[in-house]
Order: C-alpha cells, then sequence, then structure tokens
C-alpha cells in the first residue's frame, strides 16, 4: 500500500462509531459523524468489525484515545456492541435524547436536526480535549 494510501484500520486518536439505523435518528448519527471526519476532528471507524469481532479492527480500537459512541435511539446499539467488545466508549450520545423525535422508517432529517446532534459531539470532544475523564461520559 503506497503513503498516499492507508488503510481504513489505522488506529487514531478519535475513533467515531454511529449509528446507522433504519430512522432518521440513525442517518443523524451517522450523518453528525461523517462531517466531523471529514473535519478532521476524528476517524469514522467500522462499528460491523468490531461486531464481527475482527482482529485489527479491534487492535486499532483498542489503541485510540478516545472511542465515541453515536446511538440514534436508547436501544443503545452502538455502546452495546463496543461495550460486548471490551471498548467502553469516552464519549456517548443518544441522538433522540436531544430533543430530536425518532421516526422509524423515515430516513430524512433537516439541517437543524443534523446541527444539534453534530455540535454536541465537537462540544464533547472540546471537552474532551480540554481534560478527559477517566471514565465515560454519558450525554443526553
Amino acid at each position: 500500500m503506497s503513503d498516499s494510501q492507508k488503510c481504513a484500520c489505522e488506529p487514531s486518536e478519535v475513533l467515531f462509531f454511529p449509528c446507522s439505523g433504519g430512522s432518521n435518528c440513525g442517518q443523524i448519527a451517522h450523518h453528525a459523524a461523517v462531517e466531523l471526519h471529514k473535519a478532521g476532528r476524528g476517524k469514522l471507524f467500522c462499528l460491523a468489525g468490531i461486531g464481527g469481532h475482527v482482529k485489527g479492527l479491534i487492535e486499532s480500537a483498542k489503541a485510540a484515545k478516545v472511542l465515541v459512541a453515536i446511538d440514534g435511539c436508547p436501544a443503545l446499539c452502538v455502546k452495546k456492541t463496543l461495550d460486548h467488545a471490551e471498548l467502553p466508549p469516552r464519549i456517548h450520545i443518544v441522538v433522540s435524547e436531544l430533543g430530536i423525535e425518532k421516526k422509524s422508517g423515515h430516513l430524512d432529517f433537516s439541517d437543524e436536526e443534523l446541527a444539534v446532534c453534530r455540535d454536541r459531539l465537537a462540544q464533547e470532544l472540546q471537552a474532551w480535549v480540554a481534560g478527559p475523564a477517566a471514565d465515560s461520559t454519558s450525554v443526553s
């Protein structure tokens, strides 16, 4: 692999694990993570690989300084998947607890709803940079 092409499984300081579920909240979680990834605030990572126990992905996740779980709803699929792999998230938010109503089967969302999630994540990342807590931070 050339220097200009890096493996997506390489470790990073901040890894985003978003829900990508079949509701507006799942899609908001995913799109917020994509935007923060593009802005250089962290790296979008493969939750399916963690759930599938892919050794290289789990090792890269363990090497990260902060894991960010972005769940769409109270089912907490992202957090439960990370916990099952013994990868507790340092930052955890639930989109449906940010004042955004979950609409199952509806994938559309507004720019304002996306901004609520993205901005909350950015705030939590900034707080971590300023002084990370020893334990996971759960934000509702």
